[in-house]
C-alpha cells in the first residue's frame, strides 16, 4: 500500500515536511462523517474537543475511534508517516500511536493562532476549501495570505527561510514535527467553510528521541 502513496517531500527549512494526497474516496467518507456528526447535538457535545485547541474558529470536534479504524482514517496516517519517517532518518517505525484527531471548522474571520502541538508528530489536511477567500486591502502585496496556513521554524537568514505558506487544496496533507510553530490567517468575502482534519501520535521513542 505504501507504494500507491501520492507523496512529495521538501525541507523549506529544518524538518523535512511530507505532503500526500487523501484518496478522494477517503476525503468523500470524512466529509460525510462530519456533515453527519454536527446534525447530531449530543454527539457533537460529546466530542467537541475546542477547549483542548488553540483555534478561533467556529467548531472543533474530535473523531471517533470507530470511525477512524472502519474508515481507514488510521491506515492512511500509519502508512504515510511510515514513509515519510523512512525518507527522513533512514529508519522503520514499529509504532505508531494515534493520540487524537480532529476536525476544524473556520468561516469567515476564524483565525488559528501561532501554537505547537503535543505529541511526537502532527499534520492537517483539508476536505473543504471556499472558492475565494477574499483579497487584501493593498492589492500591490505579492502574496494574499488569507485563508494560508503558514509554517514557521527559526529566524530568516541568507538562503534560509523562516516562514513557509501553504495554500490549502482539497485532498493535500501535509505532516509535520509536533513543535513546528503554526498559524493559519483568517479568510473575508465568503461564507464558505474551510474545513481541516488534524492529528498528533507517538512513535518509537528511539527514533523520537535523538539525544538518546
Amino acid at each position: 500500500m505504501n507504494s500507491k502513496l501520492d507523496i512529495q517531500f521538501t525541507k523549506p527549512f529544518g524538518p523535512m515536511i511530507a505532503k500526500v494526497s487523501i484518496p478522494t474516496e477517503l476525503v468523500d467518507k470524512l466529509n460525510i462523517y462530519v456533515d453527519e456528526i454536527i446534525t447530531n447535538k449530543k454527539k457533537i457535545k460529546e466530542l467537541d474537543y475546542g477547549s483542548k485547541l488553540a483555534g478561533n474558529v467556529r467548531q472543533e470536534f474530535k473523531l471517533e475511534k470507530e470511525f477512524v479504524t472502519t474508515s481507514g482514517w488510521g491506515n492512511f496516517l500509519t502508512n504515510s508517516v511510515s514513509v515519510w519517517l523512512q525518507k527522513a532518518t533512514n529508519k522503520k517505525i514499529t509504532k505508531f500511536q494515534l493520540l487524537s484527531s480532529w476536525i476544524v471548522r473556520q468561516y469567515q474571520n476564524d483565525y488559528n493562532p501561532i501554537h505547537t502541538h503535543g505529541g511526537h508528530l502532527s499534520g492537517v489536511g483539508y476536505l473543504k476549501v471556499p472558492k475565494n477567500l477574499g483579497e487584501y486591502s493593498q492589492k500591490n502585496k505579492t502574496l494574499n495570505k488569507n485563508g494560508l496556513l503558514s509554517l514557521v521554524h527559526g529566524s530568516k537568514m541568507f538562503l534560509s527561510e523562516s516562514t513557509f505558506n501553504i495554500e490549502p487544496k482539497v485532498g493535500d496533507f501535509y505532516f509535520f514535527p509536533h513543535y513546528l510553530m503554526h498559524t493559519v490567517y483568517p479568510f473575508s468575502d465568503s461564507n464558505e467553510e474551510r474545513r481541516s482534519i488534524s492529528f498528533n501520535a507517538n512513535i518509537d521513542d528511539d527514533i523520537y528521541n535523538v539525544y538518546s
